[in-house]
């Protein structure tokens, strides 16, 4: 597994891979690939900069205009879709073990497919990741590692600390529409 990706599968599998290399090439990461909706939907994109800083709007127009050219052509999806691209926020998915590990000591809550120790959400602090594991302490100091294949969905918690530590603000576009 490589830390720098989001573990995807299906339909949001092959939309990664299709503008994979062109966000690299703008200098950008991919964070998060979302398609929602069955009659028209709609195609979330949530990326990073490649080195660290703030992302703008104007990054944002730009991701849409070559994500949005990029998948015209692929056409991964029938018929009519909309695309929305932002940033990943200061209240983050945690989609990468990079992410798992760039936000160690922060709070998130994490949704399991398959219920871990009998629990299907768990929240705590981010202790980091490996290739195959995501670690949290719970409350009461209890540690779990999360299979990173069975996570559902995990997200950062907005808390004080968090803020404080200078997580970028959240930016969308979402003004394309296919």
């Amino acid at each position: 597994m490589n830390a720098d990706l989001p573990l995807l599968t299906g339909l949001e599998a092959r939309i990664a891979d299709a503008i994979g290399p062109s966000l690299a090439a703008m200098g950008y990461e991919l964070v998060r690939v979302a398609v929602l909706g069955r009659e028209r939907p709609t195609v979330q994109i949530m990326a990073d900069r490649a080195d660290g800083s703030l992302i703008a709007v104007e990054d944002c127009e730009a991701i849409s205009r070559a994500v949005g050219a990029v998948l015209d052509v692929a056409d991964p999806i029938p018929g009519a879709w909309t695309l929305e691209v932002s940033s990943a926020g200061i209240d983050r998915p945690l989609t990468r073990v990079k992410d798992w590990n760039r936000f160690a000591g922060h709070a998130a809550r994490a949704e399991m497919a398959i219920p871990l120790d009998g629990r299907r959400r768990i929240t705590g602090i981010v202790l980091g990741a490996d290739a195959t594991h995501a670690r949290m302490r719970l409350d009461d100091g209890t540690e779990l590692a999360l299979p990173l294949a069975d996570i559902r969905r995990a997200k950062l918690l907005l808390t004080d600390a968090l803020i404080a530590a200078g997580a970028p603000p959240t930016l969308t576009d979402p003004t394309r529409t296919h």
